[in-house]
């Protein structure tokens, strides 16, 4: 059984798959500032997510192996979440 840091990892990594997230976007709603609850940290040392920078801003993706766990760990979510 996951722990509750991994459903929240699963969780930002679904909310990530939905539609494209600006750096800033994601800080606001995931950036923990207690070791209790390292969402962001745990996913982004993981290699479940990545940032990209570009004229136009950051964006934060699922990488590969993120979009692997979350599809072995929700299977049939109904998202796509295919790296870009």
């Amino acid at each position: 059984m996951p722990d509750g840091v991994e459903i929240l990892i699963l969780d930002l990594l679904e909310w990530l798959s939905h539609r494209n997230r600006s750096y800033e976007e994601t800080m606001d709603a995931w950036r923990t500032s207690g070791p209790k609850l390292p969402v962001w940290e745990d996913a982004n040392e993981r290699g479940l997510v990545c940032i990209e920078y570009s004229d136009a801003g950051s964006s934060v993706r699922v990488t590969a192996a993120g979009s692997e766990l979350l599809k072995q760990s929700r299977p049939g979510n109904g998202l796509s979440c295919a790296p870009r």
